[in-house]
């Protein structure tokens, strides 16, 4: 068993982890985003969850509202942005199933599914 508390004050940093998953917290600023056109995680699905705040997600060009409580999935290799699009900061736990990032926050080549 592991436990680990979050504090949800960096803008990105991975918390939490194994060999079959991780949880990392993000924290956007107003009119901050995360991601563009060419973010992916090749490897990885990545369950989004808001925990406070307002925003928004491009997700293979679609858009989606982000709000408290609202969980998304972003498949394995789908381009995608995270937007605040509010006036407090956007406050999210990521998990991603297998690991998409190593222990210092840089990205991992792809897996295998």
């Amino acid at each position: 068993m592991k436990q680990k508390q979050v504090h949800l004050k960096n803008e990105f940093k991975v918390v939490a982890g194994n060999a079959r998953a991780q949880v990392a917290e993000m924290v956007l600023k107003p009119g901050q985003n995360e991601g563009g056109p060419d973010n992916r995680h090749r490897g990885a699905d990545q369950w989004l969850f808001v925990v406070s705040g307002k925003g928004a997600a491009i997700v293979r060009g679609k858009r989606r509202v982000l709000k408290e409580g609202t969980v998304l999935l972003i498949e394995r290799g789908e381009t995608h942005e995270i937007r605040n699009t509010g006036k407090t900061p956007l406050r999210t736990l990521n998990f991603y199933c297998p690991p998409a990032y190593s222990k210092s926050g840089d990205p991992v080549p792809a897996g295998k599914p």
